[in-house]
């Protein structure tokens, strides 16, 4: 990730200054056909929300799954169509990588993604700046990190995450690896008895709750 990130700016968020105990949980990398209904069904039975980015390509073959994150009350956030290094990719097609996702979420849910989040955390400030300046899209990176996706097991993951979280945390994991999703009971209900409430990120933020708000069309230009 770019060194630059901690730099206070409108168009990159880590965490947020929060008075209550309230914390983010969010999950890149779906939706995964078996693994995001199971963890869906833990914080559905928990009265949970938790925030989620979608890969665009994803989203077109599991449309299903896409709409009932929505309808369960979660949030969806843009992940990329492809999951490239965007650092490397040119303005014109960074932004086709996160219109064709807006747009694909838009037709599925009637809403478009409001944040965005980038593969690998791989986004210059440059790129950051640009996108909130296009598309009025803030880049969401992360305060906690359990590194999930080297597999270390579920207990470990639930260790880090409850180890590293704060009020105010965004916590990074990823709904297509088992062990994490085998880590979320754990984690869940650990943070809980710690008294940490879950809130989306836009909540987290002081938005309205996603599903709350009254969009225009206005992911895409033309």
């Amino acid at each position: 990730m770019p060194d630059d990130i901690a730099q206070r700016d409108a168009a990159t968020v880590m965490a947020v200054r929060t008075p209550s105990p309230v914390v983010s949980m969010t999950f890149d990398d779906g939706p995964h056909p078996k693994l995001t209904p199971v963890l869906l069904d833990m914080l559905k039975a928990r009265g949970l929300r938790a925030t989620f980015y979608l890969i665009g390509n994803r989203v077109v073959t599991w449309p299903d799954i896409v709409r009932r994150i929505a309808d369960e009350g979660h949030e969806i956030g843009n992940h990329s169509w492809t999951h490239p290094n965007l650092a490397k990719y040119s303005n014109a097609n960074v932004l086709d990588q996160i219109d064709r996702t807006s747009d694909a979420i838009f037709k599925i849910t009637g809403r478009p993604p409001v944040t965005f989040r980038p593969p690998y955390g791989s986004f210059t400030r440059r790129q950051r700046i640009m996108l909130y300046e296009e598309r009025n899209l803030p880049t969401i990176l992360w305060s906690v990190d359990p590194q999930d996706w080297r597999r270390p097991g579920a207990s470990v993951v639930a260790s880090r995450i409850l180890s590293g979280s704060r009020p105010g945390a965004i916590i990074l994991s990823h709904d297509i690896q088992s062990g994490t999703v085998k880590a979320m009971p754990q984690t869940l209900d650990g943070l809980s008895q710690r008294g940490l409430r879950f809130a989306t990120v836009s909540q987290m933020m002081g938005w309205p709750l996603w599903q709350s708000r009254s969009f225009r069309r206005a992911t895409a230009k033309g």
